[in-house]
């Protein structure tokens, strides 16, 4: 019998080279990582923001089973709710809100914001308004921007922005999600376009890398994070307890972020 490869070895094949461009920017993924701990021990919150499908990766690194509190999930529902597809809600106004200049501002003014606060932009084609946006105001404040991209996908991608500005130019360190230019990585013969994107793979890896590297700093400086566990893991009653502790600690620190806002400094 001839042996011959599945569409699902392709897909595995992709994958495992995208984890071979992952490996490739440890440097990139430890600095982040510094950063991101830097903030956290000083009481302040790491802020992770996109739209569309980038929410998975804003929700993979906070909260989840093995997650920790020191992260501000800005999950905007107007820009990621897909769920209905059409009709209300739908993802035609979702694609559109996207692209609205100020959107990214209305947003922010919501947090009283400091220098030692961090912040992780995610979007995969990097040239949508409101990711830039985001990651521009950061920037205005003089804070640290880590930008997760799909470099092959950016260089091919034109910038909604009338000045052509992409996320990477207001970047600190830009990190790539290793997926190829459209995302989808499988060809099908007789199908025109292809399916099975990587980009969310590449993603998931990369946070959930810089949260080990987060949780091991944190560790070491005396301040071990409060990690959501699973009761398979430890005894129901100590698992429900680390919960609370770490919500508790989340809503310390978002208070943080709620003080004084729209006071002059």
């Amino acid at each position: 019998m001839k042996n011959y490869m599945t569409l699902t070895d392709e897909y595995l094949q992709k994958c495992a080279a995208i984890i071979e461009k992952i490996k490739a920017q440890q440097n990139l993924l430890q600095k982040s990582a510094q950063w991101f701990a830097e903030t956290i021990l000083a009481g302040r919150m790491v802020h992770i923001f996109g739209t569309g499908h980038s929410r998975v990766m804003v929700e993979e690194m906070w909260p989840r089973y093995g997650s920790f509190p020191g992260f501000n999930p800005i999950v905007e529902l107007s820009l990621t709710y897909h769920n209905n597809v059409v009709g209300a809600n739908g993802q035609r106004q979702a694609m559109y809100l996207e692209n609205v200049p100020g959107f990214a501002e209305r947003i922010l003014r919501n947090f009283n914001l400091s220098e030692k606060d961090t912040a992780l932009i995610i979007s995969s084609s990097g040239c949508n308004i409101v990711p830039i946006e985001m990651a521009e105001l950061f920037h205005q404040k003089k804070i640290k921007v880590v930008a997760l991209i799909t470099k092959e996908h950016l260089a091919k991608s034109t910038s909604k922005r009338n000045d052509g500005k992409k996320l990477s130019d207001f970047a600190d360190i830009v990190l790539d999600s290793g997926a190829p230019v459209g995302d989808s990585m499988i060809y099908i013969d007789g199908l025109e376009t292809p399916v099975s994107p990587g980009s969310s793979v590449g993603g998931i890896i990369i946070v959930n890398s810089i949260k080990a590297e987060v949780a091991r700093l944190l560790t070491e400086a005396g301040q071990p994070p409060k990690v959501l566990t699973a009761p398979s893991i430890m005894n129901a009653a100590k698992s429900q307890e680390l919960f609370e502790a770490a919500y508790d600690e989340h809503a310390r620190r978002l208070a943080e972020l709620y003080k004084n806002v729209g006071n002059p400094d």
